[in-house]
């Protein structure tokens, strides 16, 4: 499924609901069904900086078929995140996140603008230092799409 794929699910979820109480629980919820991260990448420098809270982000890839390289624009990796967090709100944020960039190219995570979060009206509904982590958490994923993009 692509990321603007994603996207629009999140969207036609947020969608149901009329205030923001309700859509935090949904985003709480979301941060309770994250796996589990492996306690070994729960090392500092998986810690996401910018962040007031303590949120870890792993990164590791996996490798794409050959049959299936064409259609992945010539890519050869997808990117597999995990994530925890010791704060409920950002766990759900950082699992939305997963949710979208889990298993994509670092070309499609690199052009992707992330529009749901507006139209969900996501950031300006945190607060400012939870804001501040939000952009700190999508920097960091595609610091790592950056760093295991194919050069051409």
């Amino acid at each position: 499924m692509s990321i603007n794929e994603i996207e629009q699910q999140i969207v036609e979820e947020f969608s149901i609901f009329d205030n923001w109480m309700d859509k935090y629980q949904y985003i709480i919820d979301l941060g309770k069904s994250l796996p589990i991260i492996d306690e070994a990448a729960k090392k500092e420098e998986n810690l996401i900086k910018g962040c007031q809270s303590r949120v870890w982000l792993d990164c590791k890839t996996e490798d794409i078929p050959a049959e299936e390289i064409a259609a992945a624009d010539g890519e050869k990796v997808r990117l597999v995140f995990s994530a925890d967090s010791d704060a409920i709100i950002t766990k759900g944020i950082i699992s939305l996140l997963i949710r979208v960039y889990n298993h994509q190219t670092p070309k499609e995570i690199l052009k992707s603008d992330l529009s749901f979060i507006d139209e969900i009206g996501l950031k300006s509904n945190l607060s400012p230092t939870r804001a501040n982590g939000l952009v700190s958490m999508i920097k960091q994923i595609k610091l790592y799409a950056l760093a295991f993009e194919e050069k051409d």
